[in-house]
């Protein structure tokens, strides 16, 4: 098989744009830049601007972080027919790792423009990257996890040679609180110090009878904040994906500029998660006029008859 046929074929292995129709795939890749890059190349660093998507014709990449004192952590090898680059693209951030060839690869490179263009015209596509990033999310927080593990022991070792007094400890906490309270007044984006509960008082409920009219009108939007695993698995019919935990990368996927006049009902709370809640004040507080929490959630649907999706394979 020659290259050309393998790039009508589309990116094998690739899990977002191996859901394209054919024509476009076809399309897509006579706008593509090709790039070959020599082994040990860093093809961005960390804290580089984002502003282009990159596909792997052949070849392997290594992803990982660099800390401040110059350690590395690997995050992920990538092969032929995975992708890298579309998390600083969905959430308008610097990139958040450094990208490097273990061996002359081969590679794709759409712009942001072209990007942003397959996002419109085919909203499944955003889904799959949703699914993607929360697995590479847990992926990290794992990876993560047992670093600081490792670094708590040795902390923990650390203190046994030399345990502080009390004293230095208060002194300590004291001193990152006022630093905390000097860094959140001098950024408007500032970290709260204790977490921030949704107001019920100030998000109204509605019952599923009352949406399921709104919807057969086209009046509201169901949105479903539970995580993208629990979606995949059973979802109402129509609803949109915006996990709680993606919120910042999914909303401007799911909602365009001029749709914040447009009612939303959310669902997707657990016994131990108000996702919809959480999720509920976050559309409120991005100017939305008209949000509600669906009352009972799923369940109160369900019990009503009224149709949702399930994970293909089950009843």
């Amino acid at each position: 098989m020659n290259e050309n046929d393998s790039e009508k074929k589309g990116p094998t292995g690739s899990r977002v744009f191996g859901q394209l129709p054919k024509e476009k795939w076809d399309e897509l890749t006579r706008a593509m830049e090709n790039q070959v890059v020599a082994r040990r190349t860093i093809i961005f660093r960390q804290g580089d601007p984002g502003d282009k998507f990159y596909i792997i014709h052949s070849g392997k990449v290594r992803v990982f972080r660099t800390d401040a004192d110059g350690s590395e952590t690997d995050l992920a090898l990538l092969g032929a027919g995975e992708s890298f680059g579309e998390m600083a693209l969905l959430t308008g951030e610097a990139r958040s790792a450094n990208v490097e060839a273990v061996e002359e690869t081969r590679l794709k490179v759409l712009s942001k423009e072209q990007f942003e263009l397959i996002l419109k015209d085919f909203p499944h596509i955003s889904r799959a990257f949703v699914k993607q990033m929360s697995a590479w999310l847990a992926r990290d927080e794992k990876i993560i996890g047992s670093l600081l593990r490792d670094e708590m022991l040795a902390e923990k070792e650390a203190q046994q040679a030399h345990r502080i007094s009390w004293f230095d400890f208060l002194l300590l906490i004291g001193v990152s609180i006022i630093l905390a309270v000097v860094f959140n007044k001098s950024n408007p984006n500032g970290i709260p110090l204790f977490p921030k509960l949704p107001d019920r008082k100030a998000i109204s409920e509605i019952s599923a009878a009352q949406a399921m009219e709104e919807v057969k009108k086209g009046e509201a939007l169901i949105v479903d904040a539970g995580p993208e695993a629990f979606y995949e698995k059973k979802h109402i019919q129509g609803a949109v994906s915006i996990p709680l935990s993606l919120f910042d990368i999914v909303y401007s996927m799911a909602f365009g500029g001029d749709e914040k006049g447009k009612k939303v009902i959310v669902y997707g709370g657990t016994f131990s998660k108000l996702y919809d809640w959480e999720l509920a004040d976050k559309l409120i507080l991005r100017g939305h006029k008209d949000v509600r929490v669906l009352e009972g959630g799923m369940a109160a649907w369900e019990k009503k008859g009224y149709p949702v999706e399930e994970e293909k394979g089950k009843e």
